[in-house]
């Protein structure tokens, strides 16, 4: 649910809809209308609400009711970025996100509690269970970072990764307390290549945050009525990341055939496949019908579902590795 927040956050480029954190323009209910963020006599303000004023943001240094004159001693500028634009449907989208990041940080910290359960039978997974509400934190921090750097290119790619990472522990956990056995082969040389398949989606999925920031500037440059306009003259990195798919389809189809010819019985192998041509799909559909609504979550979350369904699929690849039933 945060991923596909943030993918709409991207999509409706909402991403400083709140430029202050952890709040929202001060508040934790944000406004709904531009008249909540002008000075006005006779309003109570509170310490660290904000308004903007002359295209700057202004917070409030302490609890006061506001005279029939603006006085600045009630005052400081916001010096984290110089960002002062008030949009409702992006202010509420992006605290719509943040809602979802907090559900998704409280759920992690009852899993480590639940996982106390396991401390004596295995350690590891009450150890990554509290790990995993670390990195919730980590990863809130950085979606910190990203507002106060006021959306810079490399630090939504890290926020980006690191909610993959976060994925991969979660599903590690998921896969370390499931008591199914399933007859599994394993074979070195298609170990390696799932491996490897893995790599090559992660490297995909920087790629592809890279395309989408040069559509933002691109929007910023045409306007968002102009998608037809989004892809003109692409960068090197759009040239890059749709060859690279390319790659990624010959991997995993070799991969298919060798499960298949091998008998070894990784049938997740399917869904990947699924999942790479919905993905495939979703990228013509983007480039040859101009960004249509929803189709940039929408590539976004099947890529991430596709490194979810990778990742479970080395998971069974390294525990059979372990077994004595091996080619």
């Amino acid at each position: 649910m945060v991923i596909v927040a943030g993918a709409v956050v991207r999509m409706t480029g909402s991403g400083m809809g709140c430029p202050d954190w952890p709040k929202c323009f001060g508040y934790y209910i944000p406004p709904t209308d531009a008249s909540e963020l002008q000075w006005q006599p006779n309003r109570n303000f509170e310490s660290g609400q904000v308004i903007i004023v002359n295209e700057t943001l202004q917070v409030a240094t302490k609890n006061f009711t506001t005279t029939d004159t603006f006085n600045k001693n009630n005052w400081e500028p916001y010096t984290k970025h110089n960002y002062a634009i008030f949009n409702v449907w992006h202010t509420w989208i992006e605290y719509i996100n943040r809602l979802f990041g907090a559900l998704a940080g409280f759920a992690t910290l009852l899993l480590a509690v639940a996982s106390f359960s396991y401390w004596k039978k295995k350690k590891s997974i009450t150890i990554l269970s509290c790990l995993v509400v670390f990195s919730m934190g980590f990863q809130a921090w950085l979606g910190a970072t990203v507002v106060y750097s006021v959306l810079e290119p490399v630090k939504i790619t890290v926020h980006m990764v690191m909610a993959l990472v976060i994925l991969a522990m979660l599903l590690y956990i998921i896969f370390s307390t499931r008591s199914k056995n399933h007859q599994f082969k394993y074979n070195k040389t298609t170990s390696l290549l799932i491996i490897t398949a893995l790599a090559l989606t992660l490297i995909q999925v920087v790629l592809g945050t890279q395309v989408r920031q040069f559509v933002d500037h691109q929007i910023d440059s045409v306007g968002e009525l102009n998608k037809h306009l989004w892809l003109q003259n692409p960068s090197l990195q759009f040239y890059f990341h749709r060859s690279f798919s390319i790659l990624i389809i010959l991997t995993n189809g070799f991969i298919a055939y060798r499960i298949h010819k091998l008998n070894l019985g990784y049938s997740k192998i399917k869904w990947v496949l699924l999942l790479i041509v919905l993905e495939g799909l979703s990228g013509i559909i983007m480039y040859y019908a101009d960004f249509p609504f929803t189709s940039q979550p929408i590539h976004l979350i099947l890529a991430s579902l596709l490194f979810c369904v990778q990742f479970y699929l080395v998971l069974e690849n390294l525990k059979v590795n372990n077994s004595p039933k091996t080619l």
